[in-house]
């Protein structure tokens, strides 16, 4: 039986879930990556995007590795932070620049397994 004064564990993220938000905000397929600076996470969208005839992934190599990344951040449970933030910023990807999450990993140790 289930505690109920156990904290409300959100939904894992999906890849599918992720490249409908990104589609429906912007209209393009954005490159994410996850990216360390001094001792923090942060979760990029970068400007270029699966839809530009230059992007050096075919549809596959993006998709394997989107999927890739939705499973480390659901491993570092940061699945809500990265859902509210895709659902809500007012900021939009502009070339040369990224936007930039920074992640709140939970408090269990599994986040220093991504920081050097």
């Amino acid at each position: 039986m289930s505690d109920p004064a156990a904290p409300f564990a959100p939904a894992p993220l999906r890849y599918e879930e992720v490249i409908t938000l990104l589609r429906s905000r912007w209209q393009a397929s954005y490159d994410l990556q996850l990216v360390q600076r001094r001792g923090r996470l942060y979760l990029q969208v970068m400007w270029a995007y699966l839809e530009q005839q230059s992007f050096p992934l075919d549809a596959a190599g993006y998709e394997a590795r989107l999927r890739e990344l939705v499973e480390v951040l659901n491993n570092l449970q940061v699945a809500e932070q990265v859902r509210g933030w895709l659902s809500t910023t007012k900021d939009r990807p502009r070339l040369g620049k990224a936007m930039s999450l920074a992640l709140e990993p939970a408090a269990d140790g599994r986040s220093s397994e991504f920081l050097l």
